[in-house]
């Protein structure tokens, strides 16, 4: 078992990677961290002693004065030897710095001087220290007019507003999980070493935004699950509807066609594929409990009364929907999100179920945990 803790767990990459590293509990233990270890140093002193590795991920990225960006990205990675060093440990330290370590800024050059420092650290105590020099992170969940233009250009469009391009330049793009998982292969290294992490893809700036503009007509407005490329198009997707407000838009009401025959309802129109399914459940019976970390999947309830829960891993915030088969509608499960669905009537439940891709055992992204 090797103890894991993430300075900056609270942030972007920091809430992804804990996930992450709760998929394999069996191998890693996560010791929690918080942002105000840094505001006491017997905190911090008690972090440090538990980590066998210790991922530094905490830093300021935005501020209106560079200087206080600068002095405040050091001062972490400071503290951080500081408590190692009053603590006698020799943690195995992986630091994220950035591309713009080569640019004529303030925050490259605090990244830049927080993994030379680290990697002093580690020469000087005979410790492991990996210095990721990491590309644009994109992903679910990362904060509009702050983390990266991609989440600035969703959060807009699906709000109304018109996103602008400042520079159109061909940007190197990293989806957060892929991140993640390299971050996690790393975990076993022995060394000191600078490690260029690779891109998941290169687009420009404009390319960007016009796939979510395609995005905002088609799933936002009409509800039709784009046509996806490959997994980078996935990606960008499941980004973009992370920034749907589920309180507000589900479930989301369906035409009902009816005559001497009974009715037909047009479930979801299909730009992806993917598989369909139905089912039946007698009264009581909850089915699911479980959530994905890049399937795309929607609940449509046709006859009967259910009760939909979702649960964002990491959180106690439970959203309750009541759907009923007399106006059939639907509920898209958004990735990190266990969820399932209960026959709250006296009659079966109908139900379709539409996923984007075909299961497969061998790697069916599924896990279980109880909303």
């Amino acid at each position: 078992m090797i103890s894991v803790g993430i300075t900056g767990q609270a942030g972007f990459v920091g809430t992804h990677l804990y996930n992450h590293l709760g998929l394999q509990p069996e191998k890693y233990k996560r010791i929690p961290f918080e942002d105000n270890f840094f505001n006491d140093a017997s905190l911090l002193r008690n972090f440090v002693k538990q980590c066998d590795v210790i991922i530094h991920l905490a830093a300021m990225n935005r501020h209106p004065d560079p200087q206080v960006i600068y002095d405040t990205n050091i001062n972490l990675v400071q503290e951080l030897i500081d408590a190692m060093e009053i603590e006698g440990v020799t943690p195995h330290v992986m630091f994220t710095s950035s591309t713009q370590e080569e640019l004529d800024n303030l925050y490259g050059k605090s990244k830049r001087t927080g993994r030379e420092l680290l990697e002093l650290w580690a020469k000087r105590k005979g410790a492991s220290f990996s210095g990721l020099v990491v590309p644009n992170v994109y992903g679910e969940f990362s904060r509009p007019n702050y983390n990266t233009f991609i989440a600035t250009f969703a959060y807009k469009l699906i709000n109304g507003e018109q996103p602008k391009i400042i520079t159109d330049s061909i940007v190197k793009l990293i989806y957060v999980g892929s991140l993640c998982k390299f971050i996690i292969k790393q975990i076993d290294f022995k060394g000191v070493e600078r490690v260029d992490v690779p891109s998941d893809f290169e687009r420009k700036v404009s390319s960007i935004l016009a796939l979510y503009e395609q995005f905002t007509t088609l799933y936002k407005d009409k509800g039709i699950i784009p046509n996806l490329a490959d997994i980078n198009d996935v990606n960008l997707f499941n980004t973009f509807r992370s920034y749907i407000d589920y309180k507000s838009t589900f479930p989301l009401k369906l035409e009902k066609h009816s005559d001497n025959r009974g009715m037909f309802v047009e479930t979801i129109k299909l730009g992806i594929g993917g598989q369909v399914s139905f089912s039946t459940t007698l009264p009581g019976i909850t089915r699911g409990n479980h959530y994905h970390t890049r399937k795309i999947e929607r609940f449509t309830v046709i006859k009967g009364e259910a009760k939909i829960q979702l649960r964002k891993i990491g959180s106690d915030e439970i959203l309750d929907f009541h759907l009923d088969g007399n106006e059939p509608s639907y509920v898209d499960m958004p990735v990190w999100y266990t969820h399932n669905i209960t026959n709250i009537g006296d009659e079966e439940l109908y139900t379709q179920f539409w996923i984007n891709e075909w299961y497969k055992p061998e790697d069916g992204d599924t896990f279980f945990e109880e909303v």
